[in-house]
């Protein structure tokens, strides 16, 4: 019987020479590799179930046999396959030119995004994102609006017919609302996305814009936290010689509230002509404060034993004064004209 089986080896030795010959790309190639040295399904493979038919003293013998007719098969195959590889290569013209290819590249309000995203992770932050259309409750209610504030009406905000108490959110707070609702103190989030509101598309307003606000919710926080906090962010942002001047302003959620400047990064005030301070040598950048009690109250924090601060600013406002943005529009147009220039 090992003598019949050392006759079918050679048979397949001598079929496998054959078939190598008619071989004409590398899928062939994989296919008549895989046809005799498959583990599972090659025909060595197969050879070995007929082991168990041989007696004990021609076990070794017939063993011997097939690996070296495996050696056999997987030197010729390799000898084959680099040879067709080599073909394959000497088939490419190296005298043609290149192709133009065009390489992508993170879009500008990405780039904002991801690098404000960093600065906060990196003192700790986490980033919290939510629905973009929202309940009014969340986005107003919670918030302390009140019932008559312009921001609720139809002229401002866009509303989901059918469903009077939805709406498409207005601002990135009704994230910290949910996250303050769902989440015991300490708390310490920012909080990015899309925001919506009815304005007639121009240089300055867009109907959909993106914003990152902030929140940190414990015991003990006071506004000079928020103070070191923005100056930490915003000369990280902007520079080291970046100063900040704090103005006294009004927003529902936050009580007492601060709009925050910058120095003017491009001529430190020292240019009437200045495209982006006009000589002022302040730039309005985000607005903060201390988290009212009554939004605390509302998402079921004591106001009592907790505290917080939260801020929240415009990306494209960044791209319009950092790298001289003079159209908000451009920012949404999908000409590559623009993106590549920050590609």
């Amino acid at each position: 019987m090992i003598d019949d089986l050392r006759k079918e080896i050679e048979n397949i030795k001598e079929k496998l020479l054959n078939e190598i010959d008619d071989i004409q790309s590398l899928e062939e190639y994989q296919s008549l590799r895989d046809k005799y040295l498959s583990r599972k399904k090659g025909i060595l493979a197969s050879l070995m179930s007929k082991l168990k038919e041989l007696p004990p003293s021609e076990k070794p013998v017939f063993g011997n046999i097939l690996n070296s007719a495996k050696k056999f098969t997987e030197e010729k195959l390799n000898e084959f396959e680099i040879k067709l590889v080599s073909k394959s290569e000497k088939s490419i013209d190296g005298t043609l030119p290149e192709f133009d290819t065009i390489i992508g590249g993170t879009h500008l309000i990405t780039y904002i995004r991801r690098s404000i995203e960093n600065i906060f992770l990196n003192m700790g932050y986490k980033i919290a994102e939510g629905p973009e259309i929202e309940f009014d409750e969340n986005n107003f209610t919670l918030l302390n609006f009140k019932e008559d504030h312009p921001a609720r009406d139809e002229q401002d905000t866009f509303f989901i017919k059918d469903f009077p108490d939805m709406l498409l959110r207005t601002h990135t707070s009704p994230v910290q609302v949910r996250y303050m609702k769902n989440t015991k103190p300490p708390i310490k989030i920012i909080s990015p996305g899309k925001v919506f509101r009815k304005d007639e598309p121009d240089a300055t307003h867009v109907p959909v814009f993106h914003q990152i606000e902030g929140l940190l919710v414990d015991t003990d926080i006071n506004f000079s936290h928020l103070k070191g906090t923005l100056e930490i962010f915003l000369r990280a942002l902007f520079g080291d010689d970046t100063s900040l001047r704090f103005r006294p302003g009004y927003f529902p959620f936050t009580e007492p509230s601060a709009e925050v400047d910058i120095s003017c990064f491009l001529c430190g005030g020292t240019d009437n002509k200045c495209r982006i301070c006009k000589g002022s040598g302040w730039l309005e950048i985000l607005g903060s404060g201390m988290v009212h009690r009554e939004v605390l109250a509302n998402c079921g924090i004591d106001p009592d034993v907790y505290s917080g601060f939260a801020f929240g600013l415009g990306i494209e406002r960044i791209a319009m004064l950092k790298y001289g943005v003079t159209d908000l529009r451009f920012l949404f147009e999908n000409d590559l004209r623009f993106n590549n220039q920050f590609g």
